[in-house]
């Protein structure tokens, strides 16, 4: 949520950056609404002050005449008081309303545009593979190996669920584990932040595995707007399965206070996820890439607002280092306005190359969302000098486990359909082949 003072004095701007976003909402009756909420509260204030006046001048007053006189005249300051009151409560559900339907503005450097087509490729790295064979989709691989099995899945729970079986299972946690692994080594950290350039304060991440439900408030506070038909909803327990980790490592602080040496807070958070898809109607309906319930690994971060960008390029660094490591080829991606998230001041998402389907598909994403979503969910930062303000929030995919599964099968495939593991994964798998 944009502050009410910021958007007074920047009336144009946030006019602007709701266009940008294609988000519709009326700016000039938020105005008027605020501006009849400041008249309230003084007209409300003044009565209240006039009430406890009279009330002080009635106690000791021993004339009963001017005693009933006085009452009477309290009475119709309390009557005017309620009316007021009333008004005031509506205004302040209207202006509430308005306020939460603003999205946050774009950062200056967010290349501007109307849907992905305009998204800005910022760089690339690693060479295409090329092969002596037609390379396979993933899940023709994973049927010859018995390794991902949608047939079964869609008899048990229908479409858009797998099993992953075998050593694909045991890819997918020696991924965490690496993951893990990575994040909370300061070292490699420190290293990574140096060949970046992000002048960042060097901290491990803690790991976190946060619940898969969350309130509807408490995603409402988060500004991570999903349609109705997209979510798995609960009406009668009030909760709602979270659609990506972040939904639950947000609100961990939520009305809490930080001191300032105590930032940056870095969480990576391992759940599973839950999407309904529907408005993907014939889009990936064939393995893994789309379906209702995924596995990730988020990085979360609250920070000081001054470093939040170096912050956002640090993280950005660290996906960047996973898919080097991997040695999996990618672009960077800087999202236009029309494509970026509502709660984004920022958004830079990263694409990796899939051969058997010959083009990038989206891995990562990564969020600045500076103080919108702290403002709404009252996470605060004490500065040195005794003020309080919003902490800096950004989350970033560390890894969207089903998506790199399929880049690891495509990239990493040999003609005899086996595929290699990665070196940085032999580790914690043991081996150096599936199949």
């Amino acid at each position: 949520m944009l502050d009410i003072k910021f958007i007074r004095e920047n009336k144009d701007i946030v006019k602007e950056s709701a266009r940008k976003k294609r988000v519709e909402v009326d700016i000039d009756e938020l105005l008027v609404l605020d501006e009849k909420r400041l008249e309230l509260m003084k007209r409300t204030e003044t009565l209240r002050a006039e009430q406890n006046a009279m009330s002080i001048r009635i106690s000791p007053e021993k004339n009963e005449e001017r005693r009933n006189q006085m009452i009477i005249e309290m009475k119709a300051v309390k009557d005017e008081f309620a009316i007021l009151e009333d008004e005031l409560k509506s205004v302040m559900e209207k202006l509430q309303k308005l306020m939460l339907a603003i999205p946050n503005i774009p950062s200056p450097d967010t290349p501007e545009g109307a849907d992905e087509s305009e998204n800005v490729v910022l760089r690339m790295w690693g060479e295409i593979p090329k092969f002596s064979f037609t390379p396979k989709e993933h899940f023709e691989l994973g049927e010859a190996l018995d390794i991902i099995d949608i047939e079964t899945a869609g008899k048990v729970a229908g479409s858009r669920f797998a099993y992953l079986k075998g050593d694909l299972a045991r890819m997918q946690f020696a991924i965490v584990q690496y993951c893990f692994n990575v994040l909370t080594d300061t070292t490699l950290l420190e290293s990574v932040a140096k060949e970046a350039g992000a002048n960042v304060k060097i901290k491990a991440f803690i790991p976190v595995v946060p619940p898969v439900f969350v309130r509807p408030v408490v995603q409402v506070k988060m500004a991570r707007f999903m349609k109705p038909e997209d979510h798995y909803l609960f009406p009668d327990d009030d909760l709602m399965l979270v659609g990506s980790a972040e939904h639950t490592l947000g609100p961990m602080h939520m009305d809490q206070t930080f001191s300032e040496d105590d930032l940056p807070v870095r969480y990576i958070g391992y759940s599973t996820a839950f999407r309904r898809e529907a408005g993907t109607y014939g889009k990936d309906t064939k393995g893994i890439l789309r379906v209702h319930q995924f596995d990730k690994l988020e990085m979360e971060v609250f920070g000081l607002p001054e470093n939040s960008i170096e912050e956002q390029n640090f993280l950005v660094a660290l996906q960047e280092y996973l898919l080097r490591s991997l040695k999996l080829p990618y672009q960077v991606i800087a999202i236009c306005t029309g494509d970026m998230g509502f709660p984004d001041y920022r958004q830079i998402d990263i694409n990796t190359w899939m051969p058997g389907q010959n083009q990038y598909r989206e891995t990562h994403t990564s969020d600045l969302t500076g103080g919108f979503q702290s403002r709404r969910l009252n996470t605060r930062v004490k500065r040195a000098d005794g003020k309080a303000e919003p902490v800096h929030m950004n989350d970033a995919t560390f890894v969207a486990i089903g998506r790199l599964l399929i880049a690891i099968m495509e990239n990493y495939q040999n003609e005899d359909g086996t595929i290699t593991v990665p070196d940085v994964l032999i580790p914690f798998l043991n081996k150096n082949k599936i199949g």
